[in-house]
C-alpha cells in the first residue's frame, strides 16, 4: 500500500508538470521497496538513475523495514524531493545532455544536487500539491530536520560534540523515528560537510530565482529558468551562477 501510495504521488505531481518545467525526461521512474539486505542501514529512502541505455527506469527506494516508521504527512515531501520534480528530474535529464563527455551526465556535486532536491520540496507548495496542512506539517517537519542537521555537523566536526550529543539533538528537535535518528546521526558522523551541502543549494537557487524574477519581471518564466538550473547538469554553484547570469542577460535581449 506505501508504494502504491507514493506511486500515486508521483503521477499526480507528472500530470501538472508540464506547467513548471518545459524539459522533463524521457526515462519513467518507479517506485520500489529497498531490498531486505541492505534495508536495515540504509536511509528511509534514495533515488536511483536510470542506466546509461535507457533500459532501465529511474527508481525511488522507499525503505519497508518497519512500516511504523512512515509517517504519512510526509510521504509527499519525500516523493517530491527524491522522484520529481527532485532528483529524477535532474538525473534523467543529464542522461540526455547532448555532445556531452560521459562524466557530465553522472557528475553529482552535491551543494546542487541535494540543493534541488529542496528546492524540489517547497516548489511543491507553489505548485499546489500539497493538498493538506497535515502534508505541509510534513514538508516543515522536514524543513527543521535539514536545520538541524547544519546544527549536528557542525557540532560534532567542529565544536566537538559526542554521538550521543547529536542523537538526543535531533531525537528532540525532529519527528524522526528513533532509528532513524541513530542512522541519520552516524551519516554525519561519517559524511562532514554533505548535510551542510544541501541547505547551502538550495539557498543559492532560491536566491538565484529571486535574481532573475526581479531583473527580467514580466520577461521572467517560471520553465524557463528551471531549464536553465537543469539543462546541464550537475554544476559547482558558483557555475551555476554564472549560468543563471547568462540565461537572464539571453532573456532581456528577446
Amino acid at each position: 500500500q506505501i508504494l502504491a501510495d507514493y506511486q500515486t504521488i508521483i503521477d499526480e505531481v507528472n500530470a501538472g508538470l508540464g506547467d513548471w518545467f518545459a524539459m522533463q525526461p524521457k526515462a519513467p521512474v518507479e517506485v520500489r521497496r529497498v531490498p531486505e539486505f541492505s534495508q536495515k542501514t540504509a536511509p528511509g529512502a534514495y533515488y536511483q538513475a536510470p542506466s546509461l541505455d535507457g533500459k532501465r527506469p529511474g527508481a525511488f527506494y522507499a525503505n519497508l523495514r518497519n512500516v511504523g516508521e512512515i509517517p504519512r504527512f510526509g510521504m509527499r515531501t519525500l516523493a517530491y524531493h527524491e522522484a520529481v520534480p527532485g532528483h529524477h528530474l535532474q538525473s534523467a535529464l543529464a542522461l540526455e545532455i547532448e555532445d556531452a563527455p560521459e562524466f557530465r551526465k553522472q557528475f553529482y556535486p552535491h551543494a546542487y544536487g541535494e540543493g534541488w532536491g529542496l528546492y524540489a520540496e517547497k516548489l511543491g507548495v507553489e505548485m499546489g500539491v500539497y493538498q493538506t496542512p497535515y502534508d505541509d506539517f510534513g514538508r516543515l517537519s522536514y524543513e527543521m530536520w535539514r536545520a538541524c542537521r547544519l546544527v549536528i555537523d557542525t557540532g560534532i566536526h567542529a565544536k566537538g560534540w559526542t554521538r550521543q550529543q547529536a542523537i538526543d539533538y535531533l531525537a528532540e528537535n525532529t519527528a524522526l523515528s528513533m532509528h532513524n535518528v541513530q542512522t541519520e546521526v552516524d551519516r554525519y558522523i561519517a559524511w562532514p560537510g554533505q548535510a551542510l551541502a544541501y541547505k547551502m543549494g538550495e539557498l543559492t537557487i532560491w536566491e538565484l530565482r529571486r535574481q532573475a524574477e526581479r531583473e527580467l519581471g514580466d520577461k521572467f518564466d517560471i520553465r524557463k529558468f528551471h531549464d536553465a538550473v537543469l539543462a546541464d547538469g550537475g554544476l559547482p554553484l558558483e557555475v551555476l551562477r554564472k549560468r543563471i547570469d547568462k540565461y537572464i542577460a539571453e532573456a532581456k535581449a528577446e
